[in-house]
């Protein structure tokens, strides 16, 4: 694979890059792989110009299902004409970075990630820093400063349920009924799935714990076990829409997806453990396909990009410049499900702190 950023004609000899030892080469993968933004490697026009010829761009863990993943890869594709490989689309954020690690140094590797917090600050030595068109509109506590990882779409911890199937979900509590036996799921394992971390922080500070101990959410789920209504299968589409898992633990934006194949399908979060959380992108820092990479990367954060998130019910970081500057999906907006109540965030330290928590305690919670 080429990453060969080059200009037509005369300026193809013009455009050199200055090494540590003093000496010039002309421009090429590495002018890409190094740049911290578009303007390093002369524009974005250059940018795209450079992942074209790359011709390719490899992502991993995006369900076609997830946040309207479907849609931005098609839409990247016939904006660019780069065709994507969209590698193991169930995985979880460790699986994405044990490809990188795996992987590294072949054509295969992922060249960019979407990956919880907790993984990603626990990575950072994987990532590449890269700062798009549009960083300014990310809040600082978003965003690693120089670039290393910025979040991008987040929303709020939910218990999904088909109605039809179970009874309906007023508090936690109720999923300890005997209306919820072998029903009840997460998605993902707590270990490796952001989502299903954030789940058992729910259920903990639902059950009077704090961000920074999420013990009180493993007591429950254990608890869950006990009496059988804890399903250990992850869930997905396919599991949600045979009824395997009836009652998922999951963000409100792909739970809610979950009524197009399920009409039954309700969203419920509990007004005393509203726990909001958002997702981060970064670009692997030994990426086959670098200008690729971060051309995603700014086709992500572009209005577009942005609005086709909203569009699958996720609140996307730019959410409110794009809202103060009338760039906002008004329409999708409308749709997102509704949350009442103060809403708590996850601090770095209370992320990584929970993650360490679980993989002590998990395995022996459940059995």
């Amino acid at each position: 694979m080429s990453g060969a950023l080059r200009r037509i004609g005369i300026l193809a000899g013009a455009l050199v890059l200055l090494t540590a030892c003093g000496q010039t080469t002309s421009t090429s993968t590495t002018s890409a792989a190094n740049a911290t933004s578009a303007a390093d490697v002369g524009g974005i026009d250059a940018l795209v110009a450079a992942a074209k010829k790359e011709g390719k761009l490899n992502v991993i863990a995006l369900p076609p299902d997830w946040a309207n993943y479907g849609a931005i890869i098609s839409g990247f594709t016939a904006k660019y004409g780069i065709p994507i490989d969209s590698a193991n689309p169930n995985g979880t954020s460790q699986d994405e970075v044990n490809a990188v690690q795996q992987l590294a140094g072949t054509t295969r590797a992922p060249d960019v990630l979407d990956i919880g917090m907790a993984v990603a600050l626990a990575n950072t030595n994987l990532f590449a820093p890269y700062k798009v068109q549009t960083w300014n509109d990310i809040l600082d506590s978003q965003k690693e400063p120089t670039g290393l990882w910025f979040q991008d779409y987040g929303g709020y911890m939910s218990i999904g349920y088909d109605s039809a199937k179970v009874p309906a979900i007023t508090s936690l509590d109720d999923l300890l009924g005997a209306g919820f036996k072998g029903k009840v799921a997460l998605n993902g394992d707590p270990t490796k799935a952001n989502a299903a971390l954030n789940g058992v922080m729910m259920a903990s500070i639902a059950k009077g714990g704090t961000p920074d101990d999420i013990s009180k959410g493993v007591d429950f789920f254990h608890q869950l076990k006990q009496n059988g209504s804890f399903v250990p299968v992850s869930a997905t589409t396919a599991t949600v829409k045979n009824g395997t898992t009836p009652v998922v633990f999951d963000w409100d934006y792909l739970s809610a997806a979950h009524g197009t194949d399920v009409p039954t399908w309700k969203v419920f979060v509990p007004n005393n453990a509203i726990l909001g959380g958002y997702y981060a992108q970064a670009v692997n820092k030994q990426a086959p396909h670098p200008a690729a990479a971060r051309l995603w990367m700014e086709y992500l954060y572009s209005d577009e990009g942005q609005n086709l998130w909203l569009k699958g019910l996720a609140r996307p970081v730019r959410m409110a410049a794009m809202q103060k500057s009338g760039k906002i999906d008004t329409a999708a907006a409308a749709k997102l499900p509704p949350v009442n109540g103060t809403p708590v965030f996850l601090s770095a330290d209370q992320a990584t702190k929970a993650k360490d928590y679980l993989a002590s305690h998990w395995a022996q919670a459940i059995g």
